[in-house]
């Protein structure tokens, strides 16, 4: 049940079975069906989640009502609208199950005790920040200067085999193109 969130933190730190342990103790795990929303624009982000098992995605809703997708969180990916959470502000983004989905998550304060408890998990969460922040900035370089095939080529090479579990309709927000029009460039360059 713990292998992949264990294998996640893996990744930068490594734990011994006493902070194998301890962490899990730390963590809450919830079942989450899908289109619940874990997160909803002006409340207070005050969970950081993992992704298990599902998909959720992260979204901004304009003042039209549109809503622009920002970031997808399949398994073994971490969500949170991280100035919310860490500022305790109101979220200006949106957070919402993609498909039924299980996902292990922390409040602020649980956090704040692991990096006491465990000071390396200060590092795996700064690496899982920079990650995020590089991730962000590479997302905006590329709407600003890479054509509609480009960003749907990089969306693909991100989150492979995502685009058959999720509509249409997401994936064209995320790339800023209408969901006709991506079906159209798909069919065209037979991507």
């Amino acid at each position: 049940m713990h292998k992949l969130i264990l294998s996640n933190f893996a990744m930068h730190i490594a734990l011994s079975s006493i902070e194998q342990e301890k962490v899990l103790a730390l963590l809450q795990h919830k079942l989450v069906a899908k289109r619940t929303f874990l997160l909803q624009s002006g409340e207070i982000d005050r969970h950081i989640y993992f992704v298990n098992r599902g998909c959720l995605r992260m979204f901004y809703t304009d003042k039209e009502g549109i809503e622009h997708n920002i970031c997808f969180y399949p398994e073994n990916w971490w969500a949170c609208d991280i100035v919310s959470f860490f500022k305790e502000k109101p979220a200006v983004n949106t957070i919402q199950a993609l498909e039924d989905s299980e996902v292990y998550y922390m409040s602020l304060s649980r956090l704040e005790k692991l990096f006491v408890d465990i000071p390396k998990f200060e590092r795996f969460f700064r690496i899982l920040t920079q990650n995020g922040f590089d991730l962000y900035q590479k997302r905006i370089t590329s709407n600003l200067s890479k054509t509609a095939e480009e960003r749907y080529l990089e969306f693909r090479k991100l989150y492979p085999k995502l685009e058959s579990r999720i509509a249409q309709k997401h994936i064209a927000t995320y790339l800023g193109i209408t969901p006709a029009f991506l079906s159209m460039m798909r069919k065209e360059k037979h991507l």
